[in-house]
């Protein structure tokens, strides 16, 4: 069980900083330690208040298995407890350190795991990565937990509840808590294809907003890809080393159900980054689609425009014809010939019939009109 941080202060986020030389991280052992126990033939025989009772508990009783659970602890804490169960330095290092890819590191007859638990947040739609380190050794589990995720304390009281199981000793807890971060990865997975889906909708919907969503959820992808794709060489390692290190073969089945899970996990993510893909490029394709349509009408539009332009030049310039005719002659000076020309007056008449039907005719060919 957790003890609650003193004074009644609520415990910070703890992906705020995995730094555990900052001063964020200068917690008492009673606040890292969430759970410390001895077990015997699958039970819990003892529940040491520190560390250093933890291993003399278990050293005292004969085939017995210490299972200790630290959340972000000091690094005064872990060097504490490198020495106490003879941890490599470089793999007390990577768990001080923190921000480590997913990996499998065997120093002696010390397993090292880096996995990164994953869950989903309704609410802002995103997905929050945590950072579990697990040392396993002959006789020790030692879990150094970054984040909330996952919850260990369903995989000890699981255990716990399964004696014939916890019996087995360190690879059953490393199997429970392999099994805990691969099923947590569901309502990741699940959360993911729902935002997919409602992505789709936004594409096709003509959303401006799509793209931004669309590259934010593959960064997402890719992040949850370097979590989960490493998984598969681990457990695939671990399966293959289990008859080398006398794992029993009904536990030997149950990593290759995780291992199973892992597969469907990475097949799943993979095809939600090659969706993503699609998505971007038939929303690339819509958006052109749609710029095309505007330009088409804007063309459309323009050549409306200029060939009514075209007919009111055209009838301009057939009315300007007579006006101008009829300009000249109305100018009554004295010294001209034609005031006195008895066609006169038809001769006008017909010269700006003529001149009207001509650039009708011009223009009508010229489908101006």
């Amino acid at each position: 069980m957790r003890v609650p941080p003193r004074g009644g202060e609520h415990e910070q986020a703890p992906e705020h900083s995995m730094d555990p030389r900052s001063g964020e991280r200068g917690a008492s052992s009673h606040q890292s330690v969430i759970d410390n126990a001895v077990y015997v033939n699958g039970q819990r025989v003892a529940t040491p208040p520190s560390l250093a009772e933890a291993v003399v508990a278990l050293r005292s009783h004969e085939g017995s298995m210490a299972w200790i659970g630290l959340y972000r602890p000091a690094e005064a804490e872990i060097l504490n407890v490198a020495e106490e169960f003879h941890l490599h330095e470089l793999a007390v290092e990577d768990a001080i350190v923190a921000h480590q890819r997913p990996k499998a590191d065997r120093y002696g007859d010390t397993l090292f795991l880096v996995l990164r638990a994953a869950q989903y947040l309704d609410s802002p739609e995103k997905v929050e990565f945590g950072e579990l380190h697990v040392f396993v050794g002959p006789d020790f589990v030692l879990t150094v937990r970054h984040s909330e995720a996952p919850d260990l304390s369903k995989v000890r009281r699981r255990m716990e509840t399964d004696p014939d199981l916890l019996r087995q000793g360190p690879q059953a807890v490393l199997y429970a808590i392999l099994d805990a971060v691969v099923d947590g990865y569901a309502p990741v997975v699940a959360g993911l294809q729902k935002d997919i889906d409602e992505i789709e909708v936004q594409v096709f919907g003509g959303d401006p907003a799509a793209p931004r969503r669309i590259y934010a959820l593959s960064r997402e992808v890719i992040e949850f890809q370097r979590a989960t794709r490493p998984l598969l060489d681990m457990l695939n390692g671990l399966i293959a080393g289990s008859s080398k290190y006398g794992v029993d073969g009904e536990l030997q089945r149950y990593l290759r159900d995780v291992a199973d899970h892992a597969i469907t996990v990475v097949e799943r993510v993979d095809n939600f980054r090659q969706m993503l893909q699609d998505i971007l490029i038939v929303n690339s394709t819509l958006v052109s689609q749609a710029q095309n349509e505007e330009i088409r009408n804007v063309t459309q539009a323009s050549y409306a425009q200029s060939e009514e332009v075209k007919r009111i030049s055209s009838w301009a310039a057939i009315l300007f014809a007579p006006t101008l005719v009829g300009t000249i002659y109305g100018m009554n000076f004295t010294h001209m010939p034609e005031l006195d020309w008895r066609f006169g007056y038809p001769f006008a008449v017909a010269l700006m019939a003529a001149v009207c039907v001509t650039l009708y005719l011009v223009f009508k060919r010229r489908d101006w009109l």
